[in-house]
């Protein structure tokens, strides 16, 4: 059993050196030189001069050598800080002074974008460039340049346990700064080994990578494949027919994604020798339509739906088998193996059949608490509920923020995220309630709901929709629909059109942005 993070690799290659790890555009490595690569990046980023648990910030496109810089690092006792390419360099400095990253590893072309960042790095003193470009030319002189194809044994690391930190995954909160959540050794192995078993992972997998790896279900796809010895390819596609055609060259037969990534892999044909070979899809960030799904399930028919659910905090939490997809496709299943899930009450009780609570999630996936951050880590890291009072130490569970209900037989169901919640009329709205029914009604694509300021109700229901493929935006028949199948309190009372709906850089579809933009100052409103 690995207890360390960068032992998935070495594990995998004790096993079976020649079975392939990595494929990435016409490239493919096996485990034994993955395992070889990293050995080398981890002893030469010793060499620069880092400390314990010194902060490593990747930013680069998806490529081997952002895999081989997380294992590394963390093989040298330090703490890799996945940066997700699409960040702009104004958010690149939030982060890494924020963690204050003391290494970056880059292109140069990336490296080029960041002259006015840089000089605000001050914790920074190395950059290894991953490509032959010429390093920029207004460095500040503290910053040494290093060559990733350069380093060599230079040094040994730090000694790490499996309680030690070994990443720092920044949220893409819609207000306020990214957060950085913080992983140990022992939650990245344990969610390895958690998500793999119930995929049923083995060597002759071939996962698509398609997720940010700066995202958690994207990183989530490398630590399964590692745990299993699968392989991986990469990709980073620019359109959804790149990811068929990824699909088909590779065999692969497992692909993630989030709801708004799988609206528009179900819009384009895909050809059969893309499906055949395809076992599983699985659906995170958000939930799932009927119509999306069944879309999905007639384009791959050979392939299992997993319908996850998850938070950074503790990388997955729920997933529902594919033999309840049919019985329970609202559902976001139950826990995963080695975690607790629990639905707990304002008043703190643990609720029953039918009452909505507070998704709160124990076990070993639970991470280590926000970076710098102990206000926000106090609401989101609490006692778990029925703690010992013999024990003087309480364990620490994350209070997600979600509520959800059970039914009669132990199975979860959404409700709403509780800073989401629409308050209207009196009422309590989910706001995913009223999406499905309007993401059923065929008349979108893609649909998001809000509450906007209201003096008489408080709040009144908005949405904000993709009509579909050629076709226009229809107001009154959204509306007809929502009325024949909602409470009035419950129906929009306007729908508003766009070409698209805005992404954060994790692929989710960003609410409030969306909901300023056609909605600034709704009529009614008391702002």
């Amino acid at each position: 059993m690995a207890d360390l993070f960068h032992r998935l690799v070495e594990r995998a290659a004790a096993r079976a050196p020649d079975a392939t790890a990595l494929l990435h555009k016409e490239t493919a490595l096996s485990y034994g030189m993955l395992d070889s690569e990293m050995r080398r990046v981890a002893s030469g980023l010793a060499g620069l001069g880092l400390g314990p648990r010194d902060r490593v910030g990747i930013w680069l496109e998806k490529r081997p050598e952002m895999v081989i810089s997380m294992f590394a690092a963390a093989a040298a006792g330090l703490v890799f800080v996945p940066l997700n390419p699409l960040l702009l360099p104004h958010q690149l400095r939030h982060i890494m002074t924020d963690c204050n990253v003391r290494c970056l590893v880059t292109s140069s072309a990336r490296l080029a974008q960041l002259g006015d960042v840089l000089p605000a790095c001050a914790d920074l003193h190395s950059v290894v460039l991953v490509d032959d470009g010429a390093p920029a030319e207004d460095l500040p002189e503290r910053i040494g340049v290093e060559s990733f194809a350069a380093l060599t044994d230079a040094a040994e690391g730090h000694r790490a346990i499996d309680t030690d930190m070994t990443a720092i995954l920044y949220t893409s909160g819609s207000t306020g700064a990214p957060k950085g959540v913080v992983l140990s050794h022992r939650n990245l192995v344990a969610g390895a080994e958690s998500v793999a078993t119930y995929l049923e992972n083995t060597p002759d997998d071939v996962i698509l990578s398609i997720l940010p790896l700066s995202f958690d279900a994207g990183l989530s796809q490398i630590t399964t494949a590692c745990y299993a010895g699968a392989a991986v390819g990469l990709i980073d596609y620019l359109l959804p027919r790149d990811v068929a055609r990824a699909a088909a060259r590779w065999g692969a037969t497992g692909i993630g994604g989030v709801p708004p990534l799988w609206h528009q892999l179900a819009a384009i044909d895909w050809p059969e020798e893309a499906v055949r070979s395809l076992r599983y899809f699985t659906n995170t960030g958000g939930h799932m339509s009927r119509t999306l799904l069944e879309k999905l399930r007639g384009i791959c028919p050979g392939a299992a739906p997993y319908l996850m659910y998850g938070l950074t905090e503790a990388f997955r939490s729920t997933y529902l088998p594919p033999a309840d997809i049919d019985s329970r496709p609202d559902s976001i299943g139950k826990a995963i193996p080695n975690a607790e899930i629990m639905v707990v009450a304002d008043d703190g009780h643990i609720c029953g059949p039918g009452e909505e609570g507070e998704l709160v999630h124990r076990g070993a996936l639970v991470s280590m608490g926000y970076w710098n951050d102990p206000a926000r880590t106090a609401e989101r890291f609490r006692p778990a509920p029925g703690h010992e009072p013999a024990l003087p130490l309480p364990e620490m569970a994350v209070w997600s923020g979600d509520t959800v209900r059970l039914d009669d037989d132990g199975y979860l169901y959404f409700v709403g995220r509780r800073d989401d919640m629409i308050k209207t009329s009196g009422y309590r709205v989910s706001p995913t309630e009223v999406e499905e029914i309007i993401l059923n009604s065929g008349y979108v694509r893609e649909a998001i709901v809000a509450g906007v300021p209201d003096v008489v109700l408080g709040q009144a229901i908005v949405a904000v929709a993709v009509p579909p493929h050629g076709g226009d935006g229809d107001e009154k028949a959204v509306i007809d629909v929502c009325r024949s199948r909602l409470p009035q309190y419950m129906v929009p009372r306007s729908v508003a059109f766009a070409t698209d709906l805005p992404r954060n850089p994790n692929g989710k579809i960003d609410r409030k942005a969306v909901v300023a933009a056609h909605f600034p100052q709704d009529e009614g409103s008391d702002t």
